[in-house]
């Protein structure tokens, strides 16, 4: 039988899609990209935030309208259903097999139940309760087909969130933080480098975490510095790093190691103390603002990216001042801006003083705006500099190459436009003397 996969919301969930992608290739299954041709469609869907769920929604019935044509079968997992599972199994007749988070353990016997016919029954969790989840087996993540391309690939090093921001579902949806052994992360980024994958994206919800609970201490900076000595591999880099999180000794592994990308995601969500400590964040503005100093004046070349929260319930008009001083002050190289969304069994929901919608589309756009010349005087300070680039495609025009820097996260920051003056193959590492830029897009020539 042929099979189609769609993958919605994070790079996380990403991961989990090629791990089922492997399993239905391993049982000599056909993966097919056009849904069209599938008898089999599975959409691993986000639950996060709200347009995330209307998003994942309206795949699943756009998708269940192929169940008239080809399709018979169609399945739905992810954190989503993890979320809404009773509700959807109502409302949604049309999809033949709900997957929750929790039973990842034992997605291969509720996959071969659903071919058979057989009524599949899935015990449903208590509200009240956080069920410590499944992690896939270290076989499941060697098989994993990746999809996106033949020179990255996304290196999950860990599960869930045990961190409680008041704001978000993720805990509740996909349980408390779990690391993955060292050895076993190695085992598979050796795998990943020998098929000729030539850059590694380290993840988690939070990646300074990593190592707590089964080392007793983070071990995010040894975990880089083991995956550095594996042959084959060129670029490195880590995301989602809570600020208090990130260690003298993380910052020094950054510095130090060459394949390591100058690159820190820190997602900050606030800056005034109040609204941190109603969100439920483990950190300060002072400490923020520490970490930012330390960073640039350890490694002045850093790339520093961020993402901030406006609208969330009770901010003032004096706090979001504060937030956008801080923003103009700071300077950010890369910045997202999301507004407050109200999600169903976290503390926030319950908060009382929630903005006006209006009032969050302001704050947000004018954080944007701000933060739009900000990045284009960062773009136009690389102007004349020489870097190193990875060529991935060709434009449509066939007149450029496009490519990323080392402090280009795929799929989330600019390209860098090629000069077509040589024939490259993709997969390829170039230097590149920039000529010129245009909104977060650098232009240059080999």
């Amino acid at each position: 039988m042929k099979v189609g996969f769609v993958s919605l919301g994070c790079s996380k969930n990403l991961v989990d899609t090629e791990i089922a992608i492997g399993k239905f290739k391993k049982n000599e299954f056909e993966i097919v990209n056009n849904p069209e041709k599938a008898e089999i469609i599975v959409i691993n869907t986000c639950g996060f935030i709200e347009t995330a769920k209307e998003e994942a929604i309206n795949t699943i019935l756009e998708m269940s309208e192929y169940k008239k044509k080809r399709c018979k079968y169609l399945v739905v997992m992810g954190c989503l259903v993890q979320r809404y599972y009773a509700e959807l199994k109502k409302a949604l007749p049309e999809v033949d097999l709900f997957i929750k988070l929790e039973d990842y353990d034992k997605l291969w016997d509720l996959i071969e139940n659903m071919l058979k016919n057989e009524e599949v029954f899935i015990k449903k969790a208590k509200k009240a309760y956080i069920p410590d989840l499944p992690m896939f087996t270290q076989e499941e993540y060697l098989n994993k087909v990746i999809s996106t391309g033949q020179n990255y690939a996304y290196l999950k090093i860990g599960e869930g969130c045990s961190n409680f921001c008041t704001y978000c579902a993720i805990p509740y949806i996909r349980g408390k933080f779990i690391s993955r052994p060292m050895e076993e992360i190695l085992e598979e980024a050796k795998t990943l480098a020998k098929s000729g994958i030539k850059e590694l994206i380290v993840i988690a919800q939070d990646t300074t975490k990593y190592g707590e609970d089964i080392y007793g201490e983070p071990k995010l900076a040894e975990l880089l510095e083991n995956l550095c000595k594996i042959d084959g591999v060129h670029w490195i880099r880590f995301l989602y790093s809570y600020p208090e999180g990130i260690t003298d000794k993380l910052i020094k592994v950054v510095k130090n190691e060459k394949k390591i990308s100058k690159y820190f995601d820190i997602p900050i969500q606030h800056i005034s103390d109040d609204v941190l400590k109603r969100m439920n964040r483990k950190t300060s503005k002072k400490n923020i603002e520490n970490i930012i100093s330390k960073i640039r004046r350890e490694i002045p070349e850093a790339t520093i990216r961020t993402s901030l929260i406006v609208g969330f319930p009770g901010e003032t008009k004096e706090q979001f001042q504060e937030l956008y001083d801080f923003v103009k002050k700071t300077e950010f190289d890369k910045l997202g801006v999301f507004e407050y969304s109200k999600e169903d069994g976290t503390p926030a929901c319950k908060m009382k003083n929630h903005v006006h919608y209006k009032t969050k589309i302001y704050r947000h756009n004018k954080i944007m705006e701000l933060q739009q010349h900000i990045s284009n005087k960062k773009c136009q300070q690389k102007i004349g500099t020489t870097q190193e680039v990875i060529i991935e495609n060709i434009s449509l025009d066939k007149k450029f190459f496009i490519g990323r820097t080392k402090n280009d996260v795929p799929e989330i920051d600019g390209v860098v436009y090629v000069k077509k003056e040589a024939s490259i193959k993709p997969n390829t590492f170039i230097k590149c003397k920039i000529t010129n830029v245009s909104n977060y897009d650098l232009f240059g020539q080999i």
